[in-house]
């Protein structure tokens, strides 16, 4: 039988119970419709898992046992940054859910100039609330016991000058590959444009900040794909897919 697991902020401790806050309250109630006395694992971000019983789940709380702690691991030890060009709708959406699943560590929603989405009023906030939900989703289901950091959205031009590590940015005409290259403290970041791509500006300021242009296959890749693209490469490279 398949178990549940679900993300917690809340500290969890071997024999202890927890209250499940409202919003995971209301997914194992409505949306899981799990039952008094089901398994449920849980983990927080702190390492490893833990499997937990239903103690009761009502309209009014939810609560679980903690049983037993599992130290596992999914974690690569490739640890890698991404800055992703902001694109429409669902292709964003896409994009943060496969890049979580594929062992991103870091995630920064980048405005660019070519970037057709725009914010007005609170829509910032909405959005990467949204965002956030889908990475805390997309780690549940994957295994991962670390949730990825979701970091504000910010401007490419702040952004590539605070980024450490083996620095990259996709061109489809550049003449670099990524297997002539190698990290050298397992640190990697990305740098994704949106859909039209980077302006020749925007090169000339990640080339500034120490990114290195590089080129993967022959074909122009749309931003989704791009993403997930370079993400598995680098995993096949230097991280656990080898």
């Amino acid at each position: 039988m398949r178990i549940s697991r679900l993300y917690t902020p809340d500290e969890l401790i071997t024999g202890k119970k927890i209250i499940f806050q409202d919003d995971n309250a209301h997914y194992v109630r409505t949306v899981l419709r799990l039952k008094k006395d089901q398994p449920i694992t849980l983990f927080n971000s702190m390492g490893g898992e833990f499997l937990c019983t239903l103690d009761e789940v009502n309209r009014k709380r939810v609560v679980a046992n903690i049983l037993e702690k599992n130290d596992k691991s999914v974690e690569s030890p490739l640890h890698i940054t991404l800055g992703l060009g902001i694109s429409r709708g669902d292709r964003m959406d896409w994009a943060v859910q496969k890049s979580v699943e594929l062992g991103v560590n870091v995630i920064t929603p980048l405005l660019t100039e070519r970037c057709v989405v725009k914010f007005k009023g609170d829509k910032k906030p909405q959005r990467l609330k949204h965002w956030q939900k889908i990475v805390q989703h997309a780690a549940e289901q994957s295994g991962r016991t670390v949730l990825p950091e979701l970091i504000e959205i910010n401007d490419i031009q702040d952004w590539v000058e605070n980024q450490k590590g083996l620095k990259i940015f996709l061109d489809p005409y550049a003449e670099q590959s990524l297997a002539k290259l190698k990290p050298n403290d397992l640190r990697v970041t990305l740098l994704i444009g949106p859909e039209g791509g980077f302006t020749h500006k925007e090169k000339e300021y990640a080339i500034a900040a120490g990114f290195i242009p590089v080129r993967l296959g022959n074909r122009i890749l749309r931003t989704e794909t791009a993403s997930l693209t370079a993400l598995s490469a680098v995993q096949l490279l230097w991280g656990d897919f080898g």
